[in-house]
């Protein structure tokens, strides 16, 4: 009988040194995870995460809860199977903790990638847009000195600028409806092979000044889709438009439309520069650009493609694009439901 009591009150004796233990390496965990909370504050209030740092919190009350029940409970005679549940819900709390402050690092990684980028942006914008006022600045300085010969060319000038900086403005627009489902489409019954044919005349000048040597083949018949005809119009101006901004002088682009059953699939493919294994599963995101593509060409933002992949899907289509790497040219297929008759 005395040897069971020596053998419980030496049980007791482990366990409590084993709570002990368990404490002071909770109180090495908290403060590891208050300096990571102090760091997390001092990131952007806008990107913190309310959810993670409810989890921190929860976190921790378990813990204080499971440290106080454990020195209550030490203070009596417990069994075997009470200390190893103790001892079970002990570390699971610790578990959590742990799991928390991971995860909270993982939030001030992604807090600080996401400043980053958008000061990055914030720059590439301030470029974009000072590019165009420019020549119109210096243009509205000479128009009362510039002979009226010249009027015609400087409105042109002037005009090419305010579209650029129309279209960029634009694209950011388009970039926040859709973040917000706010797309606005008027869809139609409509003739893609019209569209298309529109959207190879507007890009021909493009590839003439590139000197580009441009292909097309399409079913002669009407490719009736359901869509917005300025929308589609869009969408393969950006696609033709960046075959031929990425590729270099006397490269090739070529445009090729099948029907698929109940779709109709246009595919761009171009001999430019390509996309890296790297970049290439982000490329539809927006203001993502790879990094030897930046600056190519006079490069934009970023934002093109992810105004294509928004416009496809609202029209109930898909896109996708695939590379063999850098310089190894690109191809971009998107593919859209036909009209039911």
């Amino acid at each position: 009988m005395n040897e069971g009591h020596g053998k419980n009150e030496q049980a007791i004796v482990t366990a409590a040194r084993e709570l002990f233990l368990l404490g002071q390496k909770t109180v090495a965990a908290r403060a590891v995870l208050a300096a990571v909370h102090r760091e997390l504050n001092q990131a952007s209030s806008q990107l913190v995460d309310s959810q993670q740092v409810d989890q921190l919190i929860e976190a921790n009350q378990q813990l204080v809860l499971a440290i106080l029940s454990a020195q209550s409970d030490a203070q009596t005679p417990k069994n075997a199977q009470a200390e190893q549940q103790m001892y079970l819900e002990m570390r699971e709390a610790n578990e959590q903790l742990v799991i928390a402050a991971l995860s909270a690092q993982d939030l001030q990684a992604a807090a600080e990638h996401a400043l980053e980028q958008q000061r990055n942006f914030l720059s590439v914008i301030a470029h974009e847009l000072r590019n165009p006022l420019t020549p119109i600045s210096l243009i509205a300085g000479r128009l009362v000195r510039v002979p009226s010969e010249e009027l015609p060319r400087m409105q042109m000038l002037i005009e090419g600028q305010v579209k650029q900086m129309s279209r960029l403005v634009e694209d950011l627009l388009d970039i926040a409806r859709a973040s917000t489902g706010k797309f606005r489409l008027d869809c139609q019954h409509v003739d893609m092979a019209q569209i298309i044919h529109e959207a190879i005349e507007t890009c021909a000048p493009v590839m003439i000044a590139h000197r580009l040597h441009f292909t097309s083949e399409l079913p002669e018949r009407p490719l009736m889709v359901n869509g917005d005809p300025a929308r589609l119009a869009q969408i393969l101006g950006n696609l033709l438009g960046n075959a031929a901004k990425y590729t270099p002088a006397d490269g090739t682009v070529s445009l090729t439309v099948t029907i698929e059953v109940e779709h109709l699939q246009i595919r761009i493919r171009d001999t430019g520069i390509g996309i890296t294994p790297t970049a290439l599963p982000f490329i539809f995101e927006p203001f993502v650009q790879d990094v030897h593509a930046v600056g190519f060409n006079g490069a934009g933002l970023g934002i093109g493609l992810t105004v294509v992949r928004e416009l496809i899907e609202a029209h109930g289509g898909t896109v996708i694009g695939t590379s063999a790497g850098e310089g190894q040219g690109s191809e971009f297929v998107m593919r859209l439901p036909l009209a039911s008759h």
